[in-house]
């Protein structure tokens, strides 16, 4: 197994029900990605970041994101990241030419409300990482996999499809 980091910066994937706020908050210590990962018979580590819905990240959120990934030890990176811009943040980090393989991958509906496709693609996520064999920025969501420039979100189908 390829030794991997899990960088979650929140998203739906990560979204629990406050019932004092009536509302679905991003759970920062990214939860739903410990519990899934723990089932795993290999270690995995994990990063907490900016814990925000993707349509708050900032360019300075995706710089942090970036100094994360270069401070790295890892050369085998899974992004937990929200599905609305997950597609931005993969175009910013492709641009740095970074020497590592990178997946990008979230969920459409939270773990806390419905775990399977969470744990489907964060799963498929970390299977996908294993087979690559180049540096460069992936996008794993639904049962597609690809370069970040191949995948994209359809809206009006509300899933991944290939291009």
């Amino acid at each position: 197994m390829k030794k991997t980091v899990i960088i979650s910066t929140g998203g739906t994937f990560n979204k629990t029900y406050d019932p004092h706020k009536g509302e679905l908050i991003i759970d920062c210590t990214s939860k739903a990605v410990k519990e899934i990962a723990s089932k795993w018979l290999c270690q995995v580590e994990m990063v907490n970041i900016i814990g925000k819905d993707s349509l708050d990240i900032t360019h300075h959120d995706r710089v942090e994101l970036l100094t994360k990934i270069h401070q790295s030890k890892y050369n085998n990176i899974i992004i937990v990241h929200g599905t609305d811009t997950m597609d931005i943040t993969a175009k910013y980090l492709a641009k740095e030419d970074i020497d590592k393989s990178i997946i990008l991958t979230g969920a459409m509906v939270p773990y806390s409300l419905d775990p399977i496709e969470a744990t489907a693609n964060l799963a498929s996520a970390f299977g996908y990482i294993q087979t690559i064999t180049s540096s460069g920025v992936y996008i794993a969501m639904n049962g597609v996999f690809g370069r970040y420039d191949i995948v994209q979100k359809d809206r009006e189908k509300g899933q991944f499809i290939l291009l």
